[in-house]
Parts: structure tokens; C-alpha cells; sequence
């Protein structure tokens, strides 16, 4: 199953690789050269096909749970200052995808979008300290009974040249589902209550959806 963000992007792939094909088939006479180059449209095919993959997550719904929202490594567990919505203290959990994780953004917990916002910005590598606050990115809250409220902000790379986010202000959402994609490597960050119970740890390797980041 492939995300809807790539279809396009696939339908385009395949359809030059065809005709690079062709192409290559009736002007490439070497036999040697001809099957280097078909190999290496296939695996670039292979590439962006597993780059679009959207696998099935088994979200065990629960909101005294957080879930991550992204494939990929916890890079950042720490305090910190939230400048742009809290603007008080709160804990910072941040996941880090390399290109070859799955790039779908799920929301954390179940609830209601209060707040939802794009911003411009720079392509810094993602790890960088100041890309949470300098590269282009969205942020996104949403409230639940339980946790109150949760934010997590899609953050792009040096390669990510869009980020996708579909939370809109005011409604519903669930755990685990669908809210955005980012392309080509980046960073998700979540900030959550002092109170939480942190349930990773640094350099652990996390499923959206499944892996649990926090506990009430």
C-alpha cells in the first residue's frame, strides 16, 4: 500500500522508466551497459516505492497513552522552553527519519485539533539544534481528556522540501491515524506535560502508531 502523497510522483516514475527503457533497448548496444542501466532504474523504482509505502499499524487505542507519531530514532529526550503555543516548560521528545523510514505522520493521541499552523522557513539538516525553530515545519495540537493538550511539529530536512499536514482546526481525530507526510528525511517533535511518564529512550527505534512514547 502506497501513500497517497506518491501516487503521483510513482505514476511519473514508471512512466519514464518505460521509456528510458526504450530507449535504452534500441540505442544502447553494449549488452554489458544496457542491463547496468536497467538495474539502476529498478532500484531507483524500488526506491521511491519504498519510500511511499504506507504499511497498516495496529494502534492500540488508549488515551492515557501518547504514540509516536513517525517511524524512526529517538534523537532528543529532554525539558525544554515551548516558545510557539505553550510558551512555558514541557517535555520534548524528538524521533529523526533517515529516507529509507516510512515518512507518514499519525497523530499521537485521540482528541480534538485546537491548533494548526505552517511555517516557512529553512532546510537545515534535520538534527540540527535550531531546525525545530528555523526550518520550514507545521505545528499541530491536539486536546484529549487525559493528556490535555499534546503538540508534535513536522519538521523538514535538508532534503524534505514539503511537509504535508492535514490537521485542521476543530476536529476530531483518532490515535494512530493519517495527519500528514513529510518528503525525503526529517524530524518530528512531540511536547508533552511535565507529568508525563517517558516510556523511550535515547537512540530507540520507534513505529508510528504503535510504539508507545508516553503514559499517563
Amino acid at each position: 500500500m502506497f501513500h497517497k502523497e506518491g501516487h503521483k510522483i510513482i505514476v511519473i516514475t514508471l512512466v519514464v522508466i518505460v521509456a528510458l527503457f526504450l530507449i535504452t533497448d534500441t540505442y544502447i548496444i553494449l549488452p554489458w551497459l544496457n542491463m547496468f542501466v536497467m538495474i539502476a532504474l529498478l532500484v531507483f523504482l524500488l526506491l521511491i516505492l519504498q519510500f511511499f509505502r504506507n504499511p497498516k499499524r495496529l494502534t492500540s487505542y488508549d488515551d492515557n497513552h501518547v504514540v509516536s507519531p513517525v517511524d524512526g530514532k529517538v534523537v532528543v529526550i529532554e525539558e525544554v522552553f515551548e516558545k510557539e503555543f505553550f510558551k512555558e516548560k514541557r517535555l520534548q521528545v524528538s524521533v529523526f527519519m533517515s529516507p529509507i523510514n516510512v515518512h507518514v505522520t499519525r497523530y499521537p493521541i485521540a482528541g480534538r485539533v485546537v491548533y494548526s499552523k505552517y511555517h516557512p522557513g529553512k532546510y537545515l539538516v534535520a538534527w540540527h539544534p535550531k531546525a525545530s525553530e528555523e526550518n520550514e515545519r507545521t505545528t499541530v495540537v491536539v486536546e484529549n481528556e487525559v493528556f490535555g493538550l499534546v503538540l508534535y511539529r513536522q519538521i523538514a530536512g535538508a532534503l524534505a522540501k514539503r511537509i504535508v499536514n492535514y490537521a485542521k482546526e476543530g476536529q476530531q481525530v483518532n490515535q494512530g491515524s493519517d495527519s500528514g507526510f513529510i518528503k525525503f528525511g526529517s524530524r518530528v517533535d512531540l511536547f508533552l506535560p511535565l507529568d508525563s511518564k517517558i516510556n523511550v529512550t535515547l537512540n530507540q527505534n520507534v513505529r508510528g502508531a504503535e510504539t508507545i512514547i508516553a503514559e499517563k
